[in-house]
């Protein structure tokens, strides 16, 4: 209905001479007092012809409407979706589509090297700074005093920061390969803690961990990466207390801690990129960055992850029965 009436309103000149044309008809048939039968059959024929012709003009510009709006998408098929024209303007239309598909096509490239050179430079930016932590490592190794203590936790936070970029870096990275595997859930989990015991030390965290006696069907390096993000937040945001590992329903690895919790508004964010919450802002050591991670590796690896909060801490689960399902 709307593209009916504008199309009459943009022929509103043509359908103005056609209608002072029928009324100067109109007018000398009655001066010159002609039967009106004739005046009728004539009006009826030229009636007929015109609606005919506007019916098809009509139908002819609709089509053409339907394929100017599929050009604000601009496919790589658009000039086969032109088709053959037939007037100056579809030849018109015609160039200039095919003058857009080259330039969309010039910028395309552009960028595409761009965010490539990127890649490139800041993967490679990453490995070189992971020399001088271990140096620095290494350099702590044998002093045990509160301020190498300090030094060593801020290094163990950069370093936790380094392979956040990495993994962001390698998300949608063409190169990065999954290599899914039967992997003992326990082998992944005891991994994690190994390299988060000495915070648990340092925070006076308590760890509550049982063997899960589970096999997994993952990817061990990414899956790694995601609980690591997860026991990460849970210090992170845990003052007192402890944090709770342990396997519900044989299928779903829960992590739950006694800390600050999530506000109910900020719950349904938490997976968003960027999206810090109220106690994100509030701590301001909240990156928004390590769950919305977390959810793309695991949309990656076919399993699901979600969270539960309330007044006594955050539960965050990864369900994997969900690649299990599909092998």
């Amino acid at each position: 209905m709307k593209f009916i009436l504008k199309y009459f309103k943009n022929r509103i000149g043509i359908i103005s001479v056609i209608a002072v044309c029928v009324i100067i008809l109109l007018v000398v048939f009655f001066l010159y007092r002609l039967p009106i039968e004739a005046v009728a059959y004539a009006l009826l024929l030229c009636g007929v012809l015109l609606f005919g012709y506007g019916a098809y003009d009509c139908i002819k510009q609709y089509k053409k409407h339907k394929i100017l709006l599929q050009l604000s998408s601009l496919p790589e098929n658009i000039l086969e979706i032109l088709g053959s024209y037939n007037t100056i303007d579809d030849k018109d239309y015609y160039n200039l589509v095919s003058l857009l598909k080259d330039y969309q096509r010039e910028v395309e490239t552009e960028s595409h090297n761009r965010y490539w050179d990127m890649i490139d430079y800041y993967t490679t930016w990453v490995h070189q700074i992971k020399t001088p932590i271990s140096s620095m490592y290494l350099t702590l190794q044998n002093q045990d005093d509160a301020t190498s203590r300090k030094l060593r936790d801020d290094l163990f936070r950069i370093e936790q920061y380094v392979e956040m970029v990495l993994a962001y870096l390698r998300l949608d990275s063409l190169s990065t390969d999954y290599v899914f595997a039967k992997h003992s859930l326990d082998h992944i989990v005891k991994q994690s803690i190994h390299k988060f015991a000495g915070q648990f030390i340092t925070l006076g965290i308590r760890l509550e961990y049982s063997p899960v006696n589970a096999e997994v069907v993952t990817d061990e390096k990414w899956m790694t990466f995601v609980i690591e993000q997860v026991l990460s937040n849970a210090l992170k945001y845990t003052h007192r207390g402890s944090v709770a590992i342990y396997l519900e329903n044989d299928s779903f690895l829960c992590i739950r801690d006694t800390g600050i919790g999530i506000s109910k508004e900020d719950l349904p964010r938490i997976f968003e990129k960027g999206y810090t919450g109220y106690n994100g802002r509030s701590d301001k050591k909240s990156s928004g960055l390590g769950l919305y991670l977390c959810k793309r590796i695991c949309d990656n690896l076919g399993h699901g992850i979600s969270a539960y909060s309330d007044e006594t801490g955050t539960t965050i689960k990864i369900d994997f029965t969900q690649y299990n399902e599909r092998i």
